[in-house]
């Protein structure tokens, strides 16, 4: 990564920190740009470089994760069966998230329930990709057969729900943001998703 992509991303950081801080002390609808700008300590101008609107900085933390899941289905391993590598994938994802960064997100996204349903994990481009590599995983071919794209958006939605349901109870002891998406794509797997070849293999590996 070049210097310039990391003060890049940096400024980013800055102006994301100081937005969750203001949002979880003062609102979200009563928080300006300009003010968030200021507490970033950047000027207006470069605000508006790097961020589209208030409602993205809240929903792009979730929606960043595409990528990583994309990355982390292609690294597991070929022996497992669709629905266990994508489920694994997306609650690796889910476990990156620092502790810390991750309850300041919760505060802040609390005072704007109207974006609770905007939740989303995947940008359309990675959740084609994914359906790539459930199908190749599943050996269907998705333009002929509906199960790969079924299970990549049954996982998702899973997925978006556990976030969902963490945001909406941060009274919940043991509720951390890993068990509630655990939960909830649990609730999906399942051997309607699996071939012969998968029940061999996971029947030698227990």
């Amino acid at each position: 990564m070049s210097l310039r992509e990391r003060q890049r991303l940096q400024v980013r950081a800055d102006i994301q920190r100081a937005a969750f801080d203001l949002f979880a002390r003062d609102g979200f609808e009563d928080v300006t740009t300009e003010q968030i700008a200021a507490a970033a300590g950047v000027s207006a101008s470069t605000y508006f470089r790097h961020v589209r609107n208030k409602e993205d900085l809240l929903l792009d933390p979730v929606r960043q994760g595409g990528a990583g899941i994309v990355t982390l289905l292609e690294d597991r391993p070929a022996s497992e069966s669709a629905d266990l590598a994508i489920s694994r994938a997306i609650l690796e994802r889910s476990n990156a998230f620092e502790s810390a960064e991750i309850d300041q997100w919760r505060a802040a996204f609390r005072t704007a329930p109207h974006l609770m349903d905007r939740v989303a994990l995947i940008a359309p481009e990675h959740r084609d990709r994914l359906v790539e590599l459930v199908a190749q995983r599943m050996q269907l071919d998705p333009e002929n057969d509906s199960r790969p794209g079924l299970l990549v958006h049954l996982m998702l939605a899973a997925a978006e729900f556990g976030y969902r349901q963490w945001i909406r109870n941060p009274q919940k002891r043991g509720a951390s943001l890993p068990v509630c998406v655990e939960g909830a794509l649990d609730a999906v797997q399942g051997s309607r998703w699996r071939t012969q070849d998968d029940d061999d293999t996971k029947g030698r590996d227990q």
